[in-house]
C-alpha cells in the first residue's frame, strides 16, 4: 500500500524542483521575492494537506486488514512503481507544465507547491510505514482493486488491506527497497 502512494512521490518531486529551477529566471507579474515567499507558503501547505489527506479512510483500511490469501495477487515494488507512473505521465507532464507556466505569473511558486506535494506523498509513505512496522505486518492492495477507476490505495473500489510478514516482497515497510545485505 505504502509502495502506490510513494510511487508518485519522486516524480512530484523533482518536476517541481525543475519547474522552480526554471522558474526563477523570469521576473513574472508578482516579482521574484514573493514568488519564492508565496512558493514557500505552498510547498508547505501543499505538503501538509497531502500528508493528511484521507488518514481516516487509510486508517479504517488498516484496521480491517485481513491476512493476504493463497489466490490474492499482490505484485513486486518495481512493477507497482512502473504501472502507477505509466498510468499517470500524462498527469505528471501537465502538472509539470502548470508550474512551468505559472512562472510567469508567480516566479517559482508552482513548482515548489509540486514539490510539496512530492513531499507530502513521502510523508504520508512513511506514516504508512511506522503503521507497518507496529503491526509487524506489510499492508497490500489487491492488484484488481487498484486498477480500477475512483482507484487509488484508498480509493472505493479497494474494499480492504492483505497483510504479510515483513520479510514477504521485496519493498521494506513505508515503501521504500528492501536493503539486502552482502554476503560475506
Amino acid at each position: 500500500m505504502a509502495v502506490v502512494v510513494r510511487a508518485g512521490a519522486a516524480p512530484l518531486w523533482w518536476l517541481g524542483v525543475a519547474a522552480a529551477a526554471i522558474g526563477a529566471a523570469p521576473q513574472g507579474l508578482t516579482g521574484r521575492r514573493i514568488g519564492v515567499l508565496a512558493g514557500a507558503a505552498l510547498f508547505v501547505v501543499g505538503a501538509a494537506v497531502v500528508a493528511l489527506a484521507r488518514r481516516g479512510r487509510y486508517a479504517a483500511l488498516v484496521r480491517g486488514v485481513a491476512r493476504a490469501g493463497k489466490y490474492d495477487v499482490l505484485q513486486d515494488r518495481a512493477v507497482t512503481v512502473r504501472a502507477w507512473r505509466r498510468g499517470h505521465r500524462w498527469w505528471l507532464l501537465l502538472a509539470g507544465a502548470a508550474a512551468l507556466g505559472s512562472a510567469f505569473a508567480v516566479p517559482m511558486a508552482g513548482g515548489l507547491l509540486l514539490a510539496g506535494c512530492g513531499t507530502g506523498l513521502r510523508l504520508k509513505a512513511a506514516w504508512l510505514g511506522r503503521r507497518e512496522q507496529a503491526l509487524d505486518t506489510l499492508l497490500w492492495v489487491r492488484v484488481d482493486w487498484l486498477d480500477r477507476r475512483g482507484g487509488g490505495p484508498a480509493g472505493k473500489a479497494v474494499k480492504g488491506l492483505r497483510g504479510t510478514g515483513v520479510a514477504a516482497g521485496d519493498a521494506a515497510p513505508g515503501g521504500a527497497r528492501r536493503r539486502t545485505a552482502a554476503l560475506v
